[in-house]
């Protein structure tokens, strides 16, 4: 109980906005959005969706630039915070920490890897649906595309994981100093994880058979927490390394997913 208040505060709108609580902003706000607007948000997506099935190239053009912010956003949030993330651990005195879990598969970039390689194939089919029109794509032009692909996503990968590398040098660009680059890549964070619980809330929304017993609704429920970590972990990779260790994170985290687990354990169709 004594921790209580301490808990609290850190919920104020002063210690909300703080640069230490930017995990915690990120999880309310998409507790809110999951609670609120992200059921309205994915159906406007996914109509998207179709009209881009039905070969309109405005929507399937919005289809493609949709998937490739979900590869650079993160990247570029990266590149604009990594200087302001590391002067700020070393005026702390934090430089040298590391979380426990950082050898586990939570800082694995396997799990990002693999993640960049099924959004880029997805963009991949909108690139090849835009410009042959379900015709046999050539083969000179297939095959550097895979390989560029293929590049870019072990370049990206290798940028936002050399974020929790500390810089040798003051960034050449001045730009990445001062106080509206970190500010930016706090808005490429926050876009890139509302834009990735877009997709995971629509894919989520399909109708499914209502649970039959105990047995099912346990697996089902295990099943949707740990999808629902797994999806979650990618975007907020940043704001981790400082608050993994934080009993509160993990409950956030789970509170920020808890709406549509919930929606999904209760069942209802889709509404797309």
């Amino acid at each position: 109980m004594g921790n209580t208040p301490n808990i609290l505060n850190e919920f104020s709108p002063i210690n909300l906005f703080k640069l230490k609580n930017r995990g915690l902003l990120l999880d309310v706000i998409v507790f809110l959005l999951n609670l609120f607007l992200m059921r309205e948000l994915s159906t406007r997506f996914f109509m998207i969706v179709k009209h881009a099935a039905a070969d309109e190239s405005l929507a399937t053009l919005v289809l493609f630039l949709f998937f490739v912010s979900l590869l650079f956003l993160a990247p570029a949030g990266a590149i604009f915070k990594r200087w302001h993330f590391h002067h700020r651990r070393k005026l702390e005195g934090k430089d040298a920490e590391e979380p426990d879990l950082m050898g586990g598969c939570f800082f694995n970039p396997i799990l990002y890897f693999c993640l960049s390689v099924v959004i880029f194939s997805l963009v991949n089919a909108f690139l090849m649906q835009f410009f042959y029109k379900g015709k046999e794509p050539d083969g000179n032009v297939f095959v550097p595309m895979i390989l560029g692909g293929f590049v870019m996503i072990i370049v990206t990968t290798v940028i936002v994981y050399r974020y929790f590398t500390p810089p040798q040098r003051e960034p050449r660009w001045a730009f990445l100093k001062s106080r509206n680059s970190e500010t930016l890549g706090d808005i490429c964070i926050f876009l890139n994880m509302i834009f990735f619980q877009i997709l995971w809330n629509g894919l989520m929304s399909a109708p499914i058979e209502p649970v039959d017993s105990i047995g099912e609704f346990a697996a089902r429920l295990f099943f949707l927490i740990f999808a629902a970590f797994l999806v979650y972990f990618p975007p907020r990779i940043f704001y981790l390394f400082e608050d993994i260790n934080k009993r509160r994170t993990w409950l956030m985290i789970l509170l920020a997913n808890a709406p549509l687990i919930y929606r999904v354990m209760a069942g209802g169709g889709s509404t797309f």
